[in-house]
């Protein structure tokens, strides 16, 4: 008991996990839904955004924001955000994806050389010293990544032959997906593989860092399964870009990120002015703000850094502001001493979570402001 009490301390996150090297390649929550529920207070508005590996500050763009100000603790992600700029400012379409590392590429070393002179100084030293992870594609560089290749590569097969993962990413109907998962999918190997490998300890010091587990509670693997069941039974797994990753090693040309699809590719590149990074704690960010993308940050915090980020949050949001995040293990939702400045909006948080791509996140939650002192 005495241990469990002092691991769950109070001290920010900076303070308990490092942040010197890519932890997320690519961002994994669902763009689509984030953008639904963001939209609107956006167009035209000013939106605080995770910065991550880039990905959904470069989709909150489609919304037409005035600015997205994308804040990270970690100048790695900050890193992966600014080659991205970079990237789409300089590229066409198919030397983009061939760059970040969607299609093959033998020249992403050269090419990486005429984007150095669009980036700051910081950003350039970061990749100057980590060429091989920009000859790999950027996209895939982060921890995050190589443990899902671990698990794709050397445990999956002994699950699943090749030929049954292609069947699972086939386009079906709901009840055809029902069936495939239920009679083909779902055998006592595979249920055991997830409560393995997508366990605390597994994925603590494989996929995300110990400390981001701090506050969880309870089982985690049996959640993710439910999850999954769920995932791949009730929503399109042919279109979904992060199944398509996780079992492939990459996207499918029908199953991209927000920001990577053809129709707004264009946008993004109009709009690339409108970004801005920042590193440091979202909740110092200069406001005000009319949406919040706060991914799942509520996550690695005690209730009470909860309380103290949430309240500092509201400080800097605008009257009828939207903050959008999701739980993947530790339940948050507005502290109850804050409920009379927000409202949460729960049957769109419920709606979106239902359609989200991103299965293995518990809840997604979105709620709007009210009052602002």
């Amino acid at each position: 008991m005495k241990k469990e009490i002092l691991a769950k301390t109070d001290r920010p996150i900076e303070e308990r996990a490092t942040f010197d090297a890519i932890r997320y390649g690519s961002v994994w929550e669902d763009a689509d839904i984030l953008c639904e529920s963001l939209a609107p207070v956006a167009k035209g508005g000013r939106l605080l955004s995770i910065a991550s590996s880039g990905d959904n500050a470069l989709a909150l763009l489609t919304l037409d924001p005035a600015e997205v100000v994308a804040v990270d603790l970690s100048p790695a992600q900050l890193a992966c955000v600014m080659i991205r700029v970079a990237a789409f400012t300089k590229l066409d379409d198919e030397a983009l994806l061939a760059f970040l590392g969607v299609t093959p590429s033998a020249t992403r070393e050269e090419t990486y050389r005429s984007l150095r002179p669009l980036m700051p100084d910081d950003a350039c030293v970061f990749w100057d010293a980590n060429l091989e992870l920009v000859r790999g594609g950027v996209i895939h560089a982060g921890k995050f990544e190589a443990y899902f290749s671990t698990f794709r590569r050397r445990l999956l097969p002994l699950i699943h032959p090749g030929h049954r993962v292609e069947g699972l990413l086939q386009m079906r109907s709901l009840g055809e997906r029902k069936r495939f998962y239920s009679d083909v999918w779902d055998t006592w190997r595979w249920r055991l593989l997830i409560r393995i490998f997508f366990s605390r300890f597994v994925m603590g010091r494989l996929g995300r860092d110990p400390a981001f587990f701090e506050h969880v509670d309870g089982p985690v693997a049996s959640r993710i399964l439910s999850r999954t069941r769920y995932a791949f039974s009730e929503l399109p797994t042919h279109a979904n870009p992060y199944l398509a990753y996780i079992m492939t090693g990459n996207y499918m040309v029908g199953a991209l990120p927000r920001y990577l699809r053809p129709e707004f590719r264009g946008i993004i590149r109009e709009r690339l002015s409108r970004i801005r990074v920042v590193l440091g704690s979202a909740e110092d960010a200069e406001g005000p703000f009319d949406g919040f993308n706060l991914s799942d940050i509520f996550e690695y915090m005690s209730p009470v850094e909860h309380e103290r980020v949430y309240r500092a949050l509201l400080g800097i949001a605008a009257p009828g502001a939207r903050m959008a995040y999701w739980n993947l293990f530790a339940p948050r939702s507005a502290p109850g001493l804050l409920r009379d400045r927000v409202e949460p909006l729960q049957e769109l948080s419920e709606r979106l979570h239902s359609q989200d791509l991103s299965w293995f996140y518990q809840s997604f939650n979105i709620d709007e402001v009210l009052d602002v002192e």
